[in-house]
């Protein structure tokens, strides 16, 4: 019988451990998030993630300005 209040301990230590484990990944989310964002436009200063992403945006956002030059190769 020792053991069975023991296994009950153990599993309620465990959902604790878990439980705070899951609190603490949410605020890493939000970095993890900002860190993707690599890509800065020139000219409004938004933030992109991938090159095909800023490109389709500076030539929707910014049709008249010169395209900058790590942009030329990229197919969007």
């Amino acid at each position: 019988m020792a053991r069975g209040h023991q296994k009950i301990q153990s599993q309620q230590k465990n959902a604790k451990k878990q439980a705070e484990a899951k609190k603490s990944k949410g605020h890493d989310q939000k970095a993890a998030a900002k860190a993707a964002l690599v890509y800065t436009c020139a000219v409004c200063r938004t933030q992109m993630p991938d090159p095909k992403t800023f490109k389709q945006h500076f030539e929707s956002k910014h049709p008249k300005s010169p395209m900058p030059p790590e942009l030329v190769d990229v197919e969007a």
